[in-house]
């Protein structure tokens, strides 16, 4: 895979995806969206791999939008339409958490420095979010004359609230780690010159217990049922799949290694064994 605005490999059980635009901050781009677009095919076709890590290279994140096109970046730039015209132009941040949402295995952003913009944005279709000590966060659209991208005003209230993602986009503050975790943004703090290695050791702990086919159902039933008005259609969706995995080699295995005493050898794996009405269910509404 020869990428040019991220970097892609695999240690262990982990997918570690870096963007790499360090001379530029990592400023976002089309070519650095559909490469990440690309990289989630990859892993979701992988069943080596269980869960992603995300980072930045060099000091920052990412700095938000390449802005220097000037004064017509977001006309210019950020032009969609021609490789996809499905999408009618629609926003280069979404395309990206959209893919993200839609992800089987877990995602898991370790923000190295400065995350503005796209840059903090894009972090919020992560599972969990880890910071450094050094990490700051701006939601700073609506100091750019444009409103903010990404799907976040779906994502951000979910995540802290209504009342401070609002804050935070109406002013645009640039907040630091330890404010992004007393609002519920981020989940840990590790030093700056620990966080790659302790993030790295998290995702190879995260799932490593659990079967990857329940990992994958269960990553996709937890972010649909946030746009349920209610628990019914999550107890409809919870018991069809509870009664389809329940025949699984999985569940037989997980329930012999508890007996045992043992760790579990689950012999399913997601590009074979994902029931195949999964999706199809969970996507209707």
């Amino acid at each position: 895979m020869n990428y040019k605005h991220i970097k892609f490999e695999t240690q262990d059980s982990v997918a570690l995806i870096k963007l790499n635009r360090p001379e530029k901050l990592n400023a976002f781009t089309l070519t650095m969206m559909e490469e990440l677009c690309d990289a989630f095919d990859v892993i979701d076709n992988d069943d080596k791999i269980r869960a992603t890590l995300i980072t930045g290279s060099g000091r920052a994140f990412c700095a938000g939008a390449d802005l220097s096109g000037g004064e017509n970046t977001f006309v210019d730039k950020f032009d969609t339409s021609e490789e996809y015209p499905q999408d009618h132009n629609k926003d280069a941040g979404g395309i990206l958490t959209l893919r993200m949402y839609k992800s089987l295995k877990p995602i898991i952003t370790a923000c190295n420095g400065p995350a503005v913009g796209v840059g903090a944005t894009l972090q919020l279709a992560a599972d969990i979010r880890i910071a450094s000590t050094s990490a700051r966060f701006g939601f700073v659209f609506l100091n750019r004359g444009i409103v903010n991208d990404a799907s976040s005003s779906w994502f951000l209230p979910k995540i802290v609230g209504i009342s401070k993602a609002l804050e935070l986009c109406f002013s645009g503050k640039i907040i630091d780690a330890n404010e992004a975790k007393e609002i519920g943004l981020v989940s840990y703090i590790f030093e700056d010159d620990e966080m790659l290695e302790k993030s790295l050791d998290y995702c190879k702990d995260l799932a490593k217990k659990s079967a990857p086919v329940s990992v994958a159902m269960a990553r996709r039933l937890f972010w649909t049922s946030l746009g349920d008005n209610g628990p019914d259609r999550s107890h409809d969706l919870e018991s069809i799949f509870i009664s389809s995995r329940g025949k699984s080699g999985d569940a037989r295995e997980g329930v012999t290694s508890f007996l045992e005493k043992r760790a579990a050898n689950f012999p399913n794996s997601v590009s074979e064994d994902l029931p195949k009405d999964f999706l199809e269910k969970i996507e209707k509404k």
